[in-house]
């Protein structure tokens, strides 16, 4: 199989109601790795921990990249394994970073941050969760969440405590059972997926995803390219905007 060629577009806003945008992303088609950060804590504290968390991370993974084998048919479980492990320590490492800041600087006591970031290794993708920003797989037949959100309406639908029409109108909305920085160590979701040419994958902040439905994503991402990051910030303004938008879509070819 030809290597895949990989082109990746980003673009993030403050939206309609926020004073700072505390989202960060990053995108390197030639590393193959694409991160969406969604920060939280008072005096600026979201901005310092999405920014340090993809420095951080992004830091890890170029570092230790050059240990991993490619991923390719039939898929090797010690390679898959690896590659998994390299994402999930990257994200630790920018967890006890952030966490480092804020222990130093009490002002920023309680920041975090949202990581969902995508590496792209030889034919295959490893994901890499925490909190409520999101990674979608857009395909010929359809559009596909690849993360979980971490969040208290997320588990009480899995627990089956409440329903779908519940959730919607559930005050608990942005509570994140889980961050980047507010402790020491944080549980990571990571995933390989396997990838088929035309496949997209699109990561976005809840500024984005919150005014989504499934079906809004596949006629903009065949928009491709720039033109279809900023549809997608427009359609969150349009829609209120009331949150930072952060959106990257990655094109595989």
């Amino acid at each position: 199989m030809a290597p895949l060629h990989r082109a990746a577009y980003g673009l993030t806003d403050l939206g309609r109601k926020r004073q700072t945008n505390e989202d960060a992303l990053f995108l390197d088609d030639e590393l193959g790795l694409y991160i969406v950060a969604d920060g939280m804590g008072g005096h600026a504290a979201g901005e310092v921990a999405s920014r340090e968390a993809v420095d951080t991370l992004y830091g890890m993974v170029k570092r230790g990249i050059g240990d991993l084998h490619e991923l390719v048919d039939p898929l090797s479980p010690d390679h898959a394994r690896a590659a998994c492990r390299l994402m999930e320590s990257a994200v630790q490492a920018a967890t006890y970073f952030v966490f480092s800041i804020a222990e130093i600087d009490r002002e920023k006591s309680g920041m975090g941050t949202t990581i969902s970031a995508l590496l792209v290794l030889g034919d295959y993708a490893v994901t890499a969760q925490v909190g409520d920003s999101r990674i979608y797989k857009v395909v010929a037949s359809g559009v596909e969440q690849l993360t979980e959100d971490h969040t208290l309406i997320a588990w009480q639908l899995k627990q089956g405590l409440i329903t779908p029409q519940e959730a919607a109108h559930s005050p608990h909305k942005n509570v994140i059972t889980r961050a980047v920085g507010n402790r020491e160590y944080v549980q990571v979701d990571t995933r390989c997926i396997p990838l088929l040419p035309a496949t997209r994958f699109l990561l976005c902040s809840d500024g984005l995803h919150g005014y989504l439905e499934d079906d809004d994503i596949p006629p903009v991402v065949e928009m491709g390219g720039n033109s279809a990051v900023t549809r997608f910030i427009d359609l969150a303004n349009e829609r209120g905007g009331k949150d930072n938008i952060t959106a990257i879509l990655v094109e595989i070819d």
